[in-house]
């Protein structure tokens, strides 16, 4: 007797502790789940706070009050949204150079802007012309066709056709990784220009333009430099918008946006681009 008493003791200890184990990690789970959800929650806000400023934007780049307009010229404005702060860039898409318009000599001097070497220039901006011209002719300065990409050991040649993304030119033969990082916040595929507008143009793009990118930005960021009506640019910008709340937590947004009418009904503008978290492109 004594014996099975003693077992059914031991038994009921087992399955306390067994039960008190149960209960600790369902506590445990519950609260890294409750920790997850309060991170996961707080990180949509600041995305959506992220994405407030992208249409904060479009609201004051429309605004024809040259007291509250914003430019689309590149200038950074610090904006606070429900007691949170939002640092928002506006860019129109005509201050970049086209990849589908631009001309050899004007792709090869934004290169050297960015720092290439003269020589090295032009055999790339030949090469980014071979790439979307419809002949198998290299330039007379170099370039790249199919012959030159199976002897670099790709497995394709030329597009011969127009670029579709900003992303496709890291294929063009002699492109770099590192280089394409400089190089893509000065590129468009939406302007349809041949070439960008100095209004709304960057430091290297004004370069490449064959202006004293120096004094133009300072003459410009001074007011100097009136684009008509106040600016309000082509319609088309490149947005980044970045917001951090109080405890630190940041998110950041990159579109290309289209404003104006939008075949998503409700919306004032039709999306090119989204990119969220990441350095563009």
């Amino acid at each position: 007797m004594n014996r099975q008493q003693g077992a059914a003791l031991l038994l009921v200890l087992w399955l306390v502790v067994l039960l008190t184990a149960l209960v600790g990690a369902f506590a445990l789970t519950a609260r890294m789940e409750a920790l997850q959800g309060r991170v996961g929650n707080r990180g949509a806000m600041t995305q959506e706070i992220a994405r407030a400023g992208m249409e904060y934007a479009l609201v004051r780049v429309a605004d024809r009050n040259p007291e509250t307009h914003w430019r689309p010229d590149g200038r950074a404005h610090a904006w606070s949204f429900d007691g949170h702060d939002v640092q928002v860039r506006i860019i129109d898409e005509t201050g970049k150079v086209d990849l589908n318009q631009a001309d050899l000599p004007l792709l090869s001097r934004l290169l050297q802007a960015l720092g290439q070497p003269p020589g090295d220039s032009d055999a790339l901006a030949a090469a980014i012309v071979d790439w979307r011209d419809a002949d198998n002719l290299s330039q007379p300065v170099g370039g790249a066709e199919d012959d030159d990409y199976a002897a670099a050991g790709r497995d394709y040649g030329a597009k011969d056709a127009p670029f579709e993304t900003i992303a496709e030119v890291e294929q063009v033969l002699g492109m770099t990784p590192e280089l394409y990082a400089r190089l893509a916040p000065f590129l468009t595929l939406y302007s349809g220009r041949s070439q960008p507008d100095a209004a709304y143009a960057q430091g290297p793009v004004l370069v490449a333009m064959g202006v004293d990118a120096a004094a133009w930005l300072a003459q410009r960021n001074a007011g100097g430099i009136n684009p008509q009506l106040v600016g309000t640019g082509s319609g088309t910008y490149s947005i980044e918008s970045r917001a951090r709340l109080a405890d630190g937590r940041e998110a950041s947004l990159w579109t290309v946006v289209r404003a104006g009418a939008s075949p998503v009904p409700g919306s004032a503008y039709t999306l090119l681009r989204w990119e969220e978290g990441a350095a563009p492109p």
